[in-house]
């Protein structure tokens, strides 16, 4: 009798194979990437250049306007006087080179202000998404169990005033609350003017006062942080809340639920197992997006708080037509949403077998 030995190859064949499949998907998205990039490249700096006006109007005086010498040197300086094509070309050789070229607002390289400004960003994104992300799934999910009834009616309430708030006005009420009324909150910045700065390591205050130490820092860092934190998890609640409800109703319509719910599993053990974890592949989507946006940049409430962040550093950069900082910007945009829908779509497959499978 002939017996046919264990085989251990298979096992490591398939593994192999995920492995293969997952970094040509990988490689792909990268070339689309790549690609996307140059598209935005070409399109930003057509846009720009179709503004009327142009960077020598919007950044000298009225006086160095009037001396047709000083408009010919600020041109030649910043190659606005070649045509259009080697104006392209040239920002493109650089920016292959690592180089984002120089602001004509700071002076300083595009790539180091983007530096110093998207740190400040994510130190509002970050706990604001994270919030938003607890607090909009928790009540998503408590709205869609008590679907029809009081709790769900006052959650969609909620919600709908959440959407049609502007965040300007919401930032403006905020501030005259917890400043100007209950005097509980500094009126906006990232630390008080007679507080030293700590240490630069990430760019973040929060986290470098707490490396360094500085307590006292770290404290006044965070009640700096408090209200332009609450204005963005606001708004970003009311948008989760309303897709985790909508999410979550389907699959609690779903067979299998009703027939779990048949065999007699906790209605606990429903929730967490089973219509949390289907219901998650759409709300990530929205997280993702929700996630990428405030990375890239809250205007306006950059703006009212004097949050020195990607926002206020994009304002400044399209109301002086400062074409190196307003290709920076959009190149940084650009590639914070490819990267997070990236992310979102390699998370898919760790919540849902089937989309790795497929």
């Amino acid at each position: 009798m002939t017996t046919t030995p264990p085989s251990g190859g298979a096992p490591a064949r398939d593994r192999w194979r995920g492995v293969t499949h997952a970094a040509r998907y990988i490689s792909r998205r990268i070339a689309i990437t790549l690609t996307l990039l140059l598209g935005v490249t070409v399109m930003t700096f057509l846009i720009v250049q179709a503004v009327p006006g142009d960077a020598a109007s919007a950044n000298l005086s009225e006086t160095a306007l009037n001396d047709p010498e000083v408009v010919a040197a600020y041109r030649a300086k910043w190659g606005l006087d070649q045509p259009l094509p080697v104006q392209y070309w040239v920002y493109l050789t650089n920016v292959l080179q690592g180089d984002l070229g120089i602001s004509q607002q700071t002076g300083r390289s595009v790539l180091g202000d983007l530096l110093t400004y998207v740190p400040a960003t994510l130190e509002i994104a970050l706990p604001s998404m994270l919030l938003a992300v607890v607090i909009g799934t928790a009540v998503g999910l408590y709205a869609a169990v008590h679907h029809d009834r009081t709790g769900d009616q006052v959650v969609r309430v909620g919600t709908l005033v959440g959407l049609s708030t502007p965040s300007f006005w919401l930032s403006l009420v905020v501030l005259y609350v917890f400043f100007y009324l209950l005097g509980v909150s500094p009126s906006g910045g990232r630390l008080s003017t007679w507080i030293v700065p700590p240490e630069r390591v990430t760019g973040m205050t929060t986290v470098d006062a707490a490396l360094a130490g500085r307590w006292d820092v770290w404290w006044d860092a965070v009640q700096h942080l408090a209200l332009p934190v609450l204005v963005l998890t606001t708004l970003t609640v009311a948008v989760l809340t309303r897709f985790v409800r909508s999410a979550m109703l389907e699959v609690l319509d779903a067979d299998y639920i009703r027939a779990a719910r048949a065999k007699g599993l906790p209605e606990r053990t429903i929730l967490r197992r089973h219509v949390l974890r289907a219901g998650l592949v759409p709300v990530i989507t929205v997280s993702g997006l929700a996630f990428a946006s405030l990375l890239s940049g809250t205007v306006l409430v950059e703006q009212i708080f004097g949050w020195p962040g990607v926002g206020q550093y994009a304002y400044r950069a399209a109301s002086g037509l400062d074409m190196p900082a307003i290709m920076g910007v959009s190149l940084f945009v650009a590639l914070v949403y490819t990267a997070v829908n990236l992310g979102v779509d390699l998370l898919y497959g760790v919540i849902d077998p089937r989309i790795r499978v497929s």
